[in-house]
């Protein structure tokens, strides 16, 4: 047997185990994640037992909870996990969009542009013509900030160039936003401010509705493209080698990105650090190509938005805190690690 042949069965080999690796670790990230969605089903200002909570989902006309967990606690649920997803896999396409660890949606300033358009609709008035058009305009807000990035960062743009005019646009729509509250009224600027922190307070179904589609599109197409995303990490030239092409592989990856994290940010407010903290902990956890990686980052996001709303929710009883602020508390120390890392 000559040494090709040798390498070929190596690779083939190691190839099989990092795949087995991925199916093992997915699946067990998918068994914790439906753990957690039964614990938060379960707490709240009335604890019930788990018993109790999965009586009510399959027999609800003989439990006396039925009303609580599927016009309360379901939604919500259901809603965090949607929202955890988008934002975690449009932070792993944007990653590896830009071959940069440190861009995420919220970091480079596109969840910062969804929240200023969204929260300008709001004070303005737009909550009268109903909810329906908050997502499109969270996300013409989100599309039109990408569209400045790419204006301002040039042809010859490199990955650091691109972190660092994000960071700097973020800054400016934070303001802006802040400028806004400032102008609206105290109710408008109330509703705005606990929206922006990134809460899930009150979730209804209809808001899980208006989610869905985006997602249970969004998501299917990512696993889809995944497979490009590996093509242009070896570069533009082996990309258009191997028949990839390249700018429109770039540009169905970027309107992707933006709605998933747009779509997300107007129904869920402005979660951040979710898009950057579930592609590194998917990345330590699944040693695989984009491919495996979507799904471990999907469960990951959707693991982090649950624990955080569930952490909200009990550990100031009666008080229920945005889950946004245990997000932040955990992803700000992350940047700055990665920050340092990257120095």
């Amino acid at each position: 047997m000559n040494a090709a042949v040798v390498m070929r069965l190596a690779r083939g080999r190691l190839s099989l185990r990092v795949e087995h690796r991925t199916l093992v670790v997915t699946l067990l990230l998918a068994l914790a994640l439906a753990a957690s969605a039964l614990t938060s089903l379960s707490l709240g200002s009335q604890a019930t037992s788990p018993g109790a909570v999965l009586e009510a989902l399959l027999y609800p006309a003989r439990s006396d909870i039925a009303l609580i967990v599927h016009e309360i606690r379901l939604p919500r649920v259901v809603l965090a996990v949607l929202v955890g997803a988008c934002l975690g896999v449009a932070g792993l396409l944007l990653q590896g969009l830009v071959r940069n660890p440190l861009a995420s949606p919220d970091v480079i300033g596109i969840t910062g542009g969804a929240a200023l358009a969204a929260v300008s609709f709001l004070a303005l008035g737009g909550a009268v013509l109903g909810e329906a058009w908050l997502p499109w305009v969270a996300l013409a807000g989100a599309l039109t900030v990408t569209l400045v990035i790419l204006a301002l960062s040039g042809r010859g743009v490199t990955p650091t160039r691109l972190v660092l005019i994000g960071i700097g646009l973020a800054a400016a729509l934070g303001a802006g936003t802040t400028l806004v509250l400032v102008l609206a009224t105290d109710t408008t600027a109330m509703q705005a401010y606990v929206w922006l922190t990134g809460s899930l307070y009150a979730a209804q179904w209809r808001s899980v509705a208006g989610l869905a589609p985006w997602a249970l599109v969004g998501l299917p197409l990512a696993l889809v493209l995944a497979r490009r995303l590996d093509a242009l990490a070896l570069g533009d030239e082996l990309a258009t080698g191997l028949g990839a092409s390249v700018r429109r592989t770039r540009l169905a990856l970027l309107l992707l990105v933006v709605a998933l994290a747009g779509a997300a940010v107007a129904f869920a407010g402005g979660l951040s650090f979710v898009g950057l903290l579930a592609p590194h902990i998917a990345r330590r956890l699944v040693a695989s190509r984009h491919t495996g990686l979507v799904p471990a980052t999907a469960l990951i996001g959707a693991l982090i938005v649950l624990l955080a709303d569930l952490l909200g929710r009990i550990a100031f009883l009666p008080r229920d805190l945005p889950a946004g602020i245990f997000v932040a508390g955990i992803g700000a120390p992350f940047f700055v690690y990665l920050l340092y890392r990257w120095r």
